[in-house]
């Protein structure tokens, strides 16, 4: 049976990875990769301490904020700029082509290549991660079009000898579609956060936030996060 590692943020997408690879392989077969990154919160990792608890997985932590100290992604601890509301849309007609104000420097790119040692260090065959299109659209998050998936797919591949493999199951539907595949694996979705802003609740302004609510509006149901909390 093969052995896979799972990015795990504590949010929709990952978490939705995380149940599809304890589907497919068993919990006793899935690793979860969590990463902290220099984040203006700690809601996420709370939330992979949860999701990682709920499938019995024991989470492997680590830290690469050093990475991004002189990075002023909107984001990070290192920026004083404010978090930008609005969907990503909206926020991509004032970006002139770039990136949203909310992309980590190739910040994929730093995950996948730690988890590729760690993987191949650990005796796993494959890494599995949730980039969806959603985010890929138009530049907003280029470290997860299907251009950069590909070539990071031949880079893990080439470099580890052909012993690791690199899936990202969502790379080609959008979040309506992550969620309903999630719902169909009963995901805990109450445990996961996916705001940017690291209060009592979900802001609901941010992008991330407005993707995930009409996700699963999409789905015909309500966000259960909301529901949960009030």
């Amino acid at each position: 049976m093969k052995k896979a590692l799972v990015l795990l943020s504590g949010g929709l997408d990952s978490t939705t990875a995380l149940a599809l690879a304890v589907n497919k392989y068993g919990s006793e077969n899935v690793g979860a990769l969590v990463i902290s990154y220099g984040q203006k919160h700690s809601k996420e990792m709370q939330s992979a301490k949860s999701v990682t608890a709920h499938y019995g997985i024991e989470p492997i932590f680590i830290d690469v904020s050093t990475v991004f100290e002189g990075s002023d992604c909107s984001l990070l601890q290192s920026s004083e700029k404010d978090i930008p509301t609005g969907s990503y849309k909206q926020q991509q007609d004032g970006a002139d082509g770039k990136p949203v104000s909310t992309y980590v420097p190739f910040r994929n790119g730093l995950f996948l290549a730690n988890a590729a040692a760690i993987a191949l260090s650990r005796g796993y065959d494959e890494i599995i991660y949730g980039a969806h299109s959603d985010d890929a659209a138009h530049n907003a998050y280029p470290d997860c079009s299907p251009e950069f998936n590909n070539a990071m797919m031949t880079a893990i591949s080439t470099g580890t000898g052909g012993q690791l493999t690199l899936t990202a199951p969502f790379i080609g539907i959008n979040k309506a579609a992550v969620v309903k595949k999630g719902l169909e694996l009963d995901v805990p979705y109450e445990m996961t956060w996916s705001c940017y802003e690291g209060g009592e609740k979900p802001c609901g302004k941010c992008g991330t936030c407005i993707d995930r609510a009409a996700a699963f509006k999409a789905n015909g149901i309500a966000d259960p996060l909301i529901k949960e909390i009030g």
